[in-house]
């Protein structure tokens, strides 16, 4: 910027080229992995994956799932009702507000009608107008924000970025396809995974296992209703018994089932 005396392109210029060469934006950063390896840069034993929610252009009004929308067409159906009895005890000018007012009910109907078409046609729960990869999705505690999720891993020698995605999906169901990513770059599945509790997943962590992958996952707390009444009785003090496929409870019976 100082060489070029602040002659820089803005945001648009920036956001039309990323969008015109996403692949060859993706291209270039592996090759960039490429160099770090030759140059051994990259251990390949520890990796960390961790995700960033980057809040996207579309705002949450323009945001729409089953339930916001027929909330909305539920409203507006009990306006143009209420509308109608209003006409038929009007007179005048009255009745010519009235009908602007049924008219613009009317048209926002059509638009809700014209989403839910955009929704029944698509294999998504929900759907973005400005933004349309967007989702909304959980930031942290209740917060929502309409996002991107960017999925990333790094290596644990220098720190290098190996892997990215962006995605609009929650952390739940990511940990297999990062691992297997990771694994194509590096060329080998002798590494460590370490990530936090939102990627604990019996079925993600079972498909890197499946892949010979070592995972390290947090896991998550337990929620205080599903807490037994004594920490002697957790389900960490089952005993599972491979041969007989049994557990042992903590005071040593054998645990029997009634079939259901």
């Amino acid at each position: 910027m100082w060489l070029l005396q602040q002659l820089i392109p803005d945001h648009n210029t920036i956001s039309n080229f990323r969008r015109d060469n996403a692949s060859g934006i993706k291209q270039v950063f592996k090759a960039t992995v490429s160099i770090a390896k030759y140059f051994n840069l990259i251990g390949g034993k520890l990796i960390a994956g961790d995700s960033t929610k980057l809040r996207a252009l579309n705002s949450k009004k323009n945001n729409f799932n089953q339930g916001k929308i027929d909330r909305h067409l539920n409203y507006i159906n009990q306006k143009l009702e209420n509308y109608r009895q209003e006409l038929a005890a009007a007179d005048g000018d009255e009745k010519k507000e009235i009908r602007k007012d049924i008219k613009k009910q009317k048209q926002r109907k059509l638009k809700y009608e014209l989403l839910q078409a955009e929704l029944d046609n698509s294999e998504n729960e929900q759907i973005s107008t400005s933004d349309p990869d967007s989702r909304q999705m959980v930031l942290r505690n209740n917060i929502t924000e309409v996002a991107y999720n960017i999925q990333s891993s790094s290596d644990g020698l220098y720190c290098i970025s190996v892997d990215f995605d962006v995605t609009n999906a929650n952390d739940c169901k990511a940990l297999g396809k990062m691992v297997r990513r990771v694994a194509e770059t590096l060329g080998t599945t002798k590494f460590t995974g370490l990530f936090d509790k939102g990627y604990h997943t019996g079925s993600e962590l079972k498909a890197a296992q499946e892949m010979g992958i070592t995972t390290i996952v947090a896991i998550p707390d337990i929620s205080s209703a599903s807490m037994v009444p004594h920490p002697a009785y957790s389900v960490s003090e089952f005993v599972y018994n491979k041969r007989s496929h049994s557990y042992k409870c903590p005071q040593g019976h054998k645990l029997t089932t009634n079939g259901s």
